[in-house]
C-alpha cells in the first residue's frame, strides 16, 4: 500500500497506526472488562486524565478522536504495555481471550506472592513465640498441623501450595526428612 493509500485507509490525512491505537485501546479495555468510565478513572489515577466521552470518541467516533502523546503514554502505563505495542497492528498480538486469561493469571500470581509474604510473617511470629515459650512448642506445632490438615482435607503435607519452610518447621524430630 502506498503512503497515500495508508492515509486514506485511516481516514483523511491520518496514518494507519492511529487506527491501530484506537483498536488496541478498545481491545485492552474490553479484555479487562472495564467500561470507558473505569478506563477514564484509571487514566486520571495514572496522571493522564482523559474523560469517558473522549475515550469513546477515540474508540468509536466518526471520525475517531486523535490520541496525543501524553495520552498514549498514559494508556501504555494503565495497560502495562510498551508504546510500540500500542501502535502495532492488533492482529500481531494474542487474541482477547488469551490476553484476558494471561492477565487473570498474572493478577492471581501477584495475590499469591503477597499472601506468601503474609504467611511468612505470621510463621515468623509463631517461631518467635515458640522460642520465647519453648514449653508450648509442641502444642503450637500440633495445633497448626491439625488446623492445616482440616483446612486442606488432609492434603496439607502433600499439596504443592504447602510452604516447605513451614513443613520443615512442623516436622517432629522422629519424622526425620520423610513427608
Amino acid at each position: 500500500m502506498t503512503e497515500e493509500g495508508t492515509a486514506r485507509a485511516a481516514g483523511p490525512e491520518r496514518p494507519l497506526p492511529e487506527d491501530y491505537v484506537a483498536q488496541r485501546i478498545k481491545m485492552e479495555r474490553e479484555v479487562r472488562g472495564w467500561s470507558t468510565v473505569t478506563l477514564a478513572e484509571r487514566m486520571t489515577e495514572a496522571g493522564h486524565p482523559v474523560n469517558q466521552s473522549a475515550i469513546w470518541r477515540i474508540e468509536s467516533g466518526k471520525p475517531r478522536r486523535r490520541v496525543n502523546l501524553d495520552e498514549a503514554l498514559g494508556f501504555c502505563k494503565v495497560f502495562d504495555i510498551a508504546l510500540d505495542e500500542l501502535t502495532a497492528p492488533p492482529g500481531l498480538i494474542a487474541n482477547p481471550h488469551v490476553r484476558r486469561l494471561v492477565g487473570e493469571y498474572v493478577e492471581q500470581w501477584k495475590q499469591w506472592r503477597a499472601l506468601g509474604k503474609s504467611m511468612d510473617a505470621v510463621q515468623a511470629e509463631l517461631r518467635a513465640y515458640t522460642e520465647a515459650h519453648p514449653d508450648q512448642d509442641d502444642m503450637v506445632k500440633a495445633l497448626l498441623t491439625h488446623e492445616m490438615a482440616v483446612a486442606s482435607n488432609g492434603e496439607f503435607r502433600h499439596h504443592r501450595g504447602a510452604p516447605p519452610k513451614l513443613q520443615s518447621w512442623l516436622r517432629t524430630p522422629d519424622e526425620g526428612t520423610a513427608s
